[in-house]
């Protein structure tokens, strides 16, 4: 079982505060660095299309680990490592609720650290951004950048074991972040800080122990309640 795309979704939206902390500043100071409209204020077409490829990153990364560890295990066809792979994901969004809980410190932000120098070249000849291709250019760089809620989540998602499901649940968690990133882009701080309020953390946090819970328990669930699959689906999807 994995998280559904309400789920991803409500998650980016409760993680917008983290956002804020780790790509708040940068979404501010892209405006600095974005070509100007007649009055002297960013082209809003071109802070958009900062968080498409933003997202259209997010939505890479399933796509690619998400399709090669589900291709994998069709290869070994062993229902053992399906069942060990059902329980990382249950840890892994346990340990997603720790962190948004504030209990613990995100454990994916080291992968971040190793993949960003390699990439952060690459942002900077796309600047200053005059173009909507180079804005959506800068946006998939950026999409790669040290944000560690983002690469837990990606775990989450790479472990679903389907290119299009982790592709699409990527996608809608960068939905969720997205509202507040603008605001931010836009100079509207008031608002990004009240779409980023930390009542969002503990909906996330209550949302992922129950996403960790029926993806654990789903299979004895559904054998013990044949009636659940009537209506399952629409939690979670059975791996």
């Amino acid at each position: 079982m994995t998280l559904t795309l309400g789920a991803a979704l409500l998650l980016g939206l409760a993680a917008s505060g983290h956002c804020l902390v780790m790509c708040g500043g940068i979404s501010a100071a892209l405006g600095v660095a974005t070509a100007k409209r007649a009055d002297g204020k960013p082209r809003p077409a071109l802070l958009v299309c900062y968080q498409v490829g933003r997202m259209l990153s997010y939505a890479l990364a399933g796509l690619l680990l998400g399709g090669s560890l589900g291709g994998l295990v069709d290869l070994l066809d062993i229902e053992a490592v399906r069942r060990g792979l059902r329980v990382l994901s249950a840890i892994a969004l346990l340990l997603a609720a720790m962190v948004a809980f504030g209990r613990l410190r995100d454990p994916g932000s080291g992968l971040g650290r190793h993949i960003w120098p390699k990439l952060a070249p690459i942002g900077r000849k796309l600047l200053p951004v005059t173009s909507l291709p180079r804005a959506l250019g800068f946006g998939m760089v950026w999409g790669w950048m040290p944000c560690g809620f983002v690469y837990t989540v990606l775990v989450i998602a790479t472990l679903q074991l389907d290119a299009v499901r982790a592709a699409a649940t990527m996608l809608a968690f960068g939905v969720g972040t997205a509202p507040a990133l603008i605001a931010a882009a836009f100079g509207a701080q008031t608002m990004a800080r009240f779409i980023a309020r930390p009542s969002g953390k503990r909906v996330a946090g209550t949302v992922l122990v129950a996403s960790a819970a029926l993806t654990f328990a789903g299979p004895w669930l559904a054998d013990q309640s044949p009636w659940l699959h009537a209506w399952l689906p629409f939690v979670c999807t059975v791996g």
